[in-house]
């Protein structure tokens, strides 16, 4: 049964990516592994993993996630030309089963003579093949498993009745996926430690964190849309890394200024009053250091074909800072 089903799985590979502002991440619609790969192109703020920038994925604040499959279309003679090199490899391959050989064949007939006919090669102007794409990141989680329809027709116009089928939202939310965002490491004041009950100041410079989007496209046959997924920052959490802290404001939430900068550099003569964003800690951290977290909302909104929109999750990212805190030494007489 799994290599009845293998034919019907494409995979959305992610790829190298480019950095914020330029270049295109695209997985071609090609032969790989005897798969098809994803037809998605994204573009704008789509770096891979977390590199020597710090730049790294936004993760959704609560318990959804993109989709991990979904269904694209292929065009008649895309989908025949897949099936047959599925076919010719599998029967082709040195000491392979018995039964993947029948099995294949039998999926092979099904859209050869069977349900269809040649592929519905006399009609491939009329409408597409709908496949299921996963992915591969994702292939171990049981989301990844649930688009486990065989690949079926679709006329022109007609609805494709399945859920994950590719629509500017679907776009939008696997974009959400791919956008990468700068690391929360913020300033503080004093810098290279700070004291025992002495509030440090943090911010976070407008010119670092503003908008962040990505575009996912999709032209296959008749279908061509995008969605363009946005995150712009709201707020940054401080979590000084032990219990004998407090942080300004109380809460630890440190919200946007109106100029898109976060907390307020310290200037000197300040020392006496109250950060409008930062922390205090009670106690040293010995000969060593606490780990302070810096975590950056970001509010998520998408736009695509037809004047579609509307918002998304919030999603975070930060990083951690080692601070080290030292006690006021002082000398009584």
């Amino acid at each position: 049964m799994a290599l009845v089903l293998a034919p019907g799985i494409a995979h959305a590979d992610r790829g190298g990516g480019a950095s914020q502002g330029g270049g295109t991440t695209e997985t071609s619609g090609g032969r790989e592994a005897a798969s098809l790969v994803s037809k998605v192109v994204y573009s704008g703020s789509t770096s891979g993993s977390r590199g020597s920038d710090g730049r790294g994925a936004l993760q959704p604040v609560g318990d959804w996630t993109p989709p991990a499959c979904w269904y694209e279309p292929r065009s008649a003679e895309q989908f025949r030309d897949y099936v047959e090199s599925v076919y010719e490899e599998t029967v082709n391959t040195p000491g392979q089963h018995s039964y993947a050989k029948q099995s294949v064949g039998m999926f092979r007939e099904d859209y050869k003579d069977g349900t269809y006919k040649n592929y519905n090669l006399d009609k491939k102007d009329e409408g597409s093949f709908w496949v299921a794409v996963r992915d591969e990141d994702r292939r171990m989680e049981p989301e990844a498993q649930a688009c486990d329809k065989l690949p079926f027709w679709v006329e022109n116009g007609d609805p494709v009745p399945v859920e994950n089928a590719v629509t500017p939202e679907v776009l939008a939310e696997l974009a959400y996926n791919r956008v990468r965002l700068p690391a929360a490491e913020v300033t503080l004041r004093p810098e290279a430690a700070t004291k025992v009950n002495l509030p440090t100041w943090a911010w976070l410079d407008r010119a670092r964190f503003k908008e962040t989007s990505v575009t996912a496209s999709i032209a296959v046959g008749g279908l061509n849309i995008q969605a363009t997924t946005t995150a712009r920052p709201v707020s940054l959490r401080l979590e000084p890394g032990t219990p004998d802290a407090e942080t300004y404001p109380a809460s630890g939430e440190c919200t946007l200024n109106a100029d898109g900068s976060i907390g307020e550099p310290y200037t000197r003569g300040e020392a006496d009053r109250t950060p409008p964003c930062g922390l205090k800690y009670l106690r040293s951290s010995g000969d060593g250091t606490f780990t302070l977290q810096a975590t950056i909302t970001w509010e998520i909104s998408w736009t695509g074909t037809g004047g579609a929109g509307g918002d998304l999750p919030d999603g975070a990212f930060g990083n951690d800072q080692a601070v080290t805190v030292q006690e006021i030494q002082s000398v009584n007489r």
